[in-house]
C-alpha cells in the first residue's frame, strides 16, 4: 500500500497521548501540534487509527499543500489537482474552511472557490459535477489555511470519530466521548480497579470504561468516510474490523460504577449502557453525590460537575463544593479524585489540594482536570490552593 500523509484532531489537551495511541497503530513520524498530530502511514494504518483510536476527533488525509496569497491561488491549486481520481462524480460532497492568521477576508468566499474548483475538475474530466450537501455528505473536504501556506485533506473518519455508533439520549450538554476516554487515560485507571462516577449524567465516562475494559473498539460498530473513496480496500477493512471484533470480551461485570441524584439521568444511562449492549458491565444506582458510598477501599473516581453557566447556579455549585470535599475526607481516603469543571474555585471552596491541574477543553470551554489524591488523614490539615 502506498504511504500518506495524515493528520488526526483531537480535544485540546490531549495530544501527547494522541500520539501514543497513533504509533501503536503503527503510525510513522509523528509530530505533534496544537489540536491534534500529523503522522505517516499507509491506508491499513488509516483504517487502524479510525477503528481504535479513542481520542482521535477525525483522520484527514493531505491531498495537496502549497502557498497562497489569495481566493484565487486556492482556486487553481484544487482545480489542478485530480479529484476524480479520489472519488466518484456521483457522491455528493462538502467544503469546510479553517483559518488561523489566514490573510483572506471571507472564509465563506475562499470555500466557495474551492467548491467552484472541485466541481469544474470533474466537469472537465467526465462532463459533469457532483453535488454538495453540507448535511451529510459523502466525502469532506477540509482546507486549513495559514499565513502563507495552506493544505487541503480529504477526511476519512465521515462523522466524528467521537459518535461511536452507539445510539445515544443525552441530557443537558454531554460530555464528548473522546475527552472522556482522554479523561480516564489521564486519570490513570486500569480495567480491574474500581471506577465511580458520581455524576453519570448520561452516562459517558461507564460507556467508555466499559469499552476499553472489555477491549472493545471505538469504530467497530459504525461506517467511516474512507470507505466512499475510490481506493477504499474493502477486504483490508474487512479483515481488520473482525480482526477487532474477536479481541474483544464477553460482557461482564467490570467493577465500574455509576450513580446521580437525577433519577432521570439514572435511567438514561442505563438505557444507553442497553443499547450499547454494556450493561452488564456497569453497576447503577439512584444517589446523591454526598451520599454515595465507596464501591471499594480504593480506585478512582471521575466526574464532571454541572458547570454554573445558567444564572443562580453558581450559589448552587458553592453550596454543593464543600459539601463534596467533607464526603470525600469522610469516606473516600485511598482513592483518587478527578473533576473536570470550567469553575476554577471548586478546589478551593472544597478546601482541598489538587496535585494536578491539567488544561483541557470541552469543545469550546476552556476547563481544569483537578486531581485530588486522598491519602487517608492528611488532606485535612491541607491549605486549599489557589489557581
Amino acid at each position: 500500500m502506498k504511504s500518506h500523509q495524515f493528520f488526526a484532531t483531537c480535544p485540546r489537551g490531549l495530544e501527547a497521548l494522541l500520539a501514543e495511541e497513533l504509533q501503536q497503530q503503527g503510525a510513522r513520524a509523528v509530530q505533534v501540534t496544537d489540536g491534534g498530530a500529523s503522522f505517516g502511514g499507509d491506508m491499513a494504518v488509516c483504517y487502524r487509527v479510525n477503528l481504535h483510536s479513542r481520542l482521535a476527533t477525525r483522520v484527514l488525509l493531505e491531498v495537496v499543500r502549497g502557498n497562497y496569497a489569495s481566493e484565487d491561488d486556492l482556486y487553481q491549486a484544487a482545480l489542478k489537482f485530480n479529484w476524480p481520481e479520489w472519488f466518484d462524480v456521483g457522491r455528493n460532497f462538502m467544503v469546510k474552511v479553517t483559518g488561523v492568521k489566514c490573510p483572506l477576508k471571507s472564509l465563506e468566499f475562499a470555500t466557495l472557490r474551492i467548491k467552484d474548483a472541485v466541481c469544474d475538475r470533474f466537469r472537465q474530466a467526465v462532463g459533469s459535477r457532483p453535488y454538495i450537501d453540507t448535511k451529510e455528505p459523502d466525502v469532506r473536504i477540509h482546507a486549513y489555511l495559514a499565513a502563507e501556506h495552506f493544505q487541503f485533506y480529504l477526511d476519512t473518519s465521515g462523522d466524528a470519530l467521537y459518535q461511536r455508533g452507539l445510539r445515544r439520549a443525552s441530557i443537558e450538554a454531554p460530555l464528548r466521548e473522546n475527552l472522556a476516554a482522554g479523561i480516564l487515560k489521564l486519570s490513570g485507571w486500569q480495567p480491574g480497579t474500581s471506577l465511580l462516577d458520581p455524576m453519570c449524567g448520561s452516562g459517558t465516562f461507564l460507556l467508555e470504561a466499559a469499552m476499553m475494559a472489555l477491549h472493545i473498539a471505538p469504530g467497530s460498530r459504525r461506517h467511516f468516510g474512507f470507505e466512499k473513496l475510490k481506493n477504499f480496500d474493502a477486504d483490508k477493512w474487512k479483515s481488520l474490523r473482525q480482526q477487532a471484533q474477536s479481541q474483544a470480551k464477553p460482557v461482564t461485570f467490570q467493577k465500574i460504577y455509576g450513580s446521580d441524584q437525577d433519577l432521570r439521568a439514572v435511567r438514561v444511562s442505563k438505557q444507553n449502557l442497553q443499547e450499547a449492549g454494556l450493561l452488564e458491565a456497569v453497576q447503577l444506582s439512584h444517589a446523591d453525590m454526598v451520599e454515595v458510598p465507596p464501591p471499594a477501599d480504593a480506585g478512582v473516581l471521575v466526574a464532571n460537575p454541572p458547570y454554573g453557566v445558567r444564572i443562580g447556579e453558581d450559589e448552587e455549585l458553592a453550596a454543593l463544593y464543600p459539601k463534596m470535599g467533607e464526603a470525600l475526607k469522610r469516606k473516600f481516603a485511598g482513592w483518587n479524585a478527578y473533576f473536570l469543571t470550567n469553575d476554577l474555585r471548586m478546589p478551593k471552596l472544597m478546601r482541598l489540594a489538587p496535585s494536578k491541574r491539567t488544561p483541557l477543553f470541552n469543545g469550546p470551554l476552556e476547563c481544569r482536570l483537578f486531581e485530588i489524591r486522598m491519602v487517608a488523614g492528611s488532606n485535612r490539615k491541607e491549605k486549599p490552593a489557589d489557581e
